[in-house]
């Protein structure tokens, strides 16, 4: 009988560590409740602890700055394109004003 192998996100990975971290559950019955074996419960932990300093690390904020710098960019360019647009309208509808005068 072969067992299912169950994938976990991310986000559910740091809920079920959080609920042993901060609400003190027995590692035994958070695996229980999500069927999953110790050992990757503590791997899961392990790469918590090595790879959290990331969360506090400037790269995190460099990445934020790049995408704000990304925003501004595109809103920048969406803004000069509504620009044009409005120009290209208001002397269409001039035209148009002019050619049915005639």
């Amino acid at each position: 009988m072969s067992q299912t192998r169950r994938r976990f996100t991310v986000e559910q990975k740091m809920a079920i560590l959080r609920r042993r971290l901060l609400e003190q559950i027995p590692i035994s019955d958070l695996c229980d409740e999500y069927g999953i074996q110790p050992s990757a419960f503590y791997r899961w932990q392990q790469q918590l602890f090595e790879h959290g300093a990331a969360a506090f690390g400037p790269q995190a904020k460099g990445a934020t700055a790049a995408l704000e710098r990304k925003v501004t960019t595109l809103e920048e360019k969406l803004t000069r394109k509504n620009e044009v647009l409005s120009e290209l309208m208001e002397d269409y509808v001039k035209l148009k004003k002019a050619l049915g005068d005639a």
